[in-house]
C-alpha cells in the first residue's frame, strides 16, 4: 500500500523510467487533487498522436499501479488541455524530475500557499514576528520592539494578524483608546465593497510617551461583536464585477498598502498567527516581508514544525527566495546558570535546520550564503530574549509599557532590538 508521502518520490521514479515518452511532450502536469489522487494532464495535441498517446497511457498505468490507491480508474487518469496555464487553473506548479518539462500541481482545500514568495515590498520594511508554537513571547517582543523603535523617533505601524488569538493591542493601547473596528471587520466588509468606510476607524495611536508614534491596527475593535461569524468569512476570496477572483491574502495586502499610504510609517511590525496555516502563510510569504523573525524555544515540537516548513520550501525549490529574510529568535531564555546550555542546544538545532539552505562551497571558494555553526551573524544564530517575570504574559503588559525602564528593556530584548535597528536601517536605505 502506498501512502500520501510516497506519491511524489514514486512519481519521479516512474517519470525517469519513461523519460523517452516525456521527451516527446511539450509539457506534462502531474495533478494531485483534493482527495490526494493523481492524474496526468498533457497537451491536447497528444490526444490525436496515436503512438504517443498509447505510450503516455502505459506511463500512467505504471504510475497508477505504484501509487494505488492514490490513482484514478483505468481510462480516466489522463486529461488533455490546450496549455499548461489553462491546466493549472490558477494554482501554482513546481518542476519535478529532470529538466523543466514536468510540473507538479497540488490542489489544496485552503489558500495556504507557502511556496509563493512575494518580492520584498518597496515601501517601509515589513517585519513579521512568526512562530511555529504559541506561548514563546512573540507578541510581547513585538510590543517592546515597537516601543524601542518609537523611542528613536520612528513612526511604527503595528498590525495584529493573529486573528484567531488576538490581544496584542491590549499591550499598547488602554481600553479607552481601542478603535471601533479592526482587521477582521475590514476583511468582512471588503467582501461587499464596504471596507473603505472603515479605514478611519480601524486604528488608534498609542499614548506611550515616545518621540515617535505607534499606530496600532488590532484584530478586532473595542467590541468584538459576532467575531466567530466574521472569522468564518475573513478568509473568503472576492470576485469583482469583471469576474476576477482576488484571494483573501491579496485583499489583505491591499489593506496593508492602504494603511501604509495613509500613515507613512518608517517600519511595519506584523504579529503573525503561530503555526503552519493560511494566516501565517499570508504574513510570511504574501505581504512582501523584509524580515521574518522565527521565534523558537528549545524542544522537539519547535523543530518538527520548522523542519516541515523548510522541507516544503526546499521541495518546491523556493528556499533561495526567502532564506535571506529569515532570522531565528530564541524566546524564554533562562536568566540564570542554564542560559549558556540552553542557547548552545538551541543553536545546534537551529543550524541543523538551516544547514541545507546554505550554499555548498569548495575549499577556498567564497559564497554570500554560507555560514559556520558558530557564526554569530548567521540567520540560525539565535537572538536571545531573556525570560523575565515582569514581561511574561499580556495581562499586565499595558501597565508595564506605561512604566518602561529602558535599561530593563535592553537587558531582556537587547539582542533583538539591535538586530531590528540594523534591519530597519538597511530596509529604509533600499
Amino acid at each position: 500500500m502506498t501512502t500520501f508521502d510516497q506519491i511524489l518520490p514514486i512519481t519521479v521514479e516512474v517519470l525517469r523510467a519513461h523519460q523517452g515518452v516525456v521527451a516527446q511532450l511539450d509539457w506534462l502536469l502531474v495533478n494531485r487533487d483534493l482527495n490526494g489522487r493523481v492524474r496526468l494532464i498533457a497537451p491536447d495535441s497528444t490526444a490525436s498522436a496515436a503512438g504517443l498517446r498509447e505510450q503516455l497511457e502505459v506511463l500512467y498505468s505504471d504510475l497508477a499501479g505504484r501509487i494505488k490507491p492514490h490513482a484514478h480508474a483505468a481510462g480516466t487518469g489522463i486529461l488533455y488541455e490546450a496549455s499548461r496555464d489553462e491546466a493549472c487553473h490558477g494554482t501554482s506548479a513546481f518542476p519535478i524530475g529532470d529538466g523543466d518539462k514536468v510540473w507538479f500541481v497540488d490542489r489544496l482545500a485552503t489558500e495556504s500557499r507557502w511556496e509563493l514568495i512575494e518580492d520584498v515590498s518597496t515601501g517601509a520594511p515589513r517585519i513579521v514576528f512568526f512562530s511555529i508554537k504559541g506561548g514563546v513571547g512573540r507578541s510581547t517582543a513585538l510590543a517592546a520592539s515597537a516601543w524601542s523603535l518609537a523611542m528613536q523617533g520612528k513612526r511604527v505601524l503595528v498590525l495584529d494578524l493573529d486573528l484567531e488569538s488576538p490581544g496584542l493591542s491590549s499591550a499598547l493601547l488602554p481600553t479607552d483608546r481601542q478603535p471601533e473596528f479592526g482587521i477582521t471587520d475590514w476583511l468582512v466588509e471588503d467582501l461587499v465593497d464596504n471596507g473603505d468606510t472603515l479605514l478611519t476607524g480601524i486604528y488608534a495611536t498609542s499614548d506611550l510617551p515616545t518621540p515617535g508614534q505607534i499606530v496600532i491596527v488590532p484584530a478586532h475593535g473595542k467590541e468584538p461583536g459576532e467575531y466567530v461569524s466574521k472569522l468564518g468569512r475573513a478568509w473568503m476570496p472576492k470576485r469583482d464585477s469583471r469576474g476576477t477572483l482576488e484571494s483573501w491574502s491579496k485583499r489583505l495586502d491591499r489593506l496593508v498598502n492602504r494603511l501604509e499610504n495613509t500613515h507613512q510609517p518608517d517600519v511595519i511590525l506584523i504579529d503573525s498567527r503561530a503555526g503552519i496555516d493560511e494566516v501565517a502563510a499570508a504574513c510570511v510569504t504574501d505581504l512582501g516581508a523584509h524580515t521574518v523573525l522565527m521565534f523558537a524555544i528549545q524542544g522537539q515540537q519547535t523543530w518538527t514544525g520548522y523542519r516541515a516548513l523548510f522541507s516544503h520550501w526546499q521541495q518546491r525549490s523556493v528556499i533561495t527566495q526567502i532564506r535571506d529574510r529569515l532570522q531565528l529568535v530564541a524566546g524564554l531564555v533562562p536568566d540564570d546558570e542554564r542560559r549558556l546550555e540552553y542557547l548552545t542546544a538551541l543553536r545546534a538545532d537551529s543550524y541543523a535546520l538551516f544547514e541545507d539552505t546554505y550554499d555548498q562551497v569548495e575549499p577556498g571558494a567564497v559564497s554570500d550564503w554560507n555560514f559556520e555553526e558558530d557564526d554569530d551573524n548567521a540567520p540560525h544564530s539565535p537572538l536571545a530574549i531573556r525570560w523575565n517575570r515582569g514581561w511574561y504574559g499580556m495581562l499586565s503588559l499595558q501597565h508595564r509599557m506605561v512604566q518602561v525602564d529602558p535599561g530593563e528593556v535592553n537587558s531582556v530584548f537587547g539582542s533583538l532590538l539591535g538586530f531590528l535597528d540594523r534591519a530597519v536601517g538597511k530596509g529604509s536605505a533600499a
